[in-house]
């Protein structure tokens, strides 16, 4: 499945032809405890704390979304970076944000995810700020300081 090619690339140890904008999120499995891997997309960073933004582009009965609710210690791999983190599901309000701070900067991208869940925009910042508050949660991965 092409969906799950950027997850073999990694695998394959060719994870930084995809740059840093695609991560590989290792999770642990609520039911098996057993380890998980995701590729997702980064939307945002907070330059300060070294964190990355992660959206659930399916909402929050994602499966590594429900996971890391359950257990949010979590790997992170990001171009050549391998890091240990803890995430942090983001208030409405946060996701509202980041939201709208990230569709303007990939419109492409962010007009194709809304297609895929079957939602509509008129893509004013507003707009963008209620899908993210309203139905696109987003998490935040702080990178544990051993690691960075």
């Amino acid at each position: 499945m092409i969906a799950r090619a950027p997850v073999q690339l990694y695998r394959w140890h060719l994870g930084p032809l995809l740059g840093r904008r695609i991560c590989l999120l290792t999770h642990t499995g609520r039911t098996s405890g057993l380890p998980r891997r995701t590729a997702l997309e980064v939307t945002g960073t907070d330059p300060a704390t070294g964190a990355v933004h992660l959206a659930s582009g399916f909402g929050p009965a994602s499966q590594w979304y429900r996971n890391i609710q359950h257990t949010p210690k979590v790997t992170v791999q990001s171009g050549r970076r391998h890091w240990t983190g803890t995430a942090r599901p983001m208030t409405p309000d946060e996701s509202g944000r980041a939201m709208a701070a990230y569709a303007p900067l990939h419109p492409r991208t962010a007009r194709t995810l809304m297609r895929i869940c079957g939602l509509t925009t008129d893509g004013s910042t507003e707009d963008w700020y209620r899908i993210g508050h309203d139905h696109i949660p987003f998490v935040e991965i702080t990178p544990d300081p051993r690691t960075e």
